[in-house]
């Protein structure tokens, strides 16, 4: 898939763990580890923008387009 999540690497310069931004999202665990390992097919805005704003971060630190060979 040409689209890379980097959540991942966005919560260890955060220092956040998936627990703590779960909870602080107001999300489930599983569906923040699905959407952390790139195995969701869809995000909500409303899911990126809480995610943004715990990280401090921009859509573009968590979301990268990876063009396909």
């Amino acid at each position: 898939m040409p689209i890379i999540v980097n959540l991942d690497v966005m919560m260890a310069k955060r220092k956040v763990s998936l627990m703590e931004l779960a909870e602080r999202v107001g999300i489930t665990n599983a569906n923040l580890s699905i959407l952390k390992t790139g195995k969701a097919k869809a995000i909500r805005f409303s899911t990126l923008e809480a995610i943004c704003k715990e990280l401090q971060c921009q859509p573009g630190d968590i979301l990268e387009y990876v063009e396909e060979k």
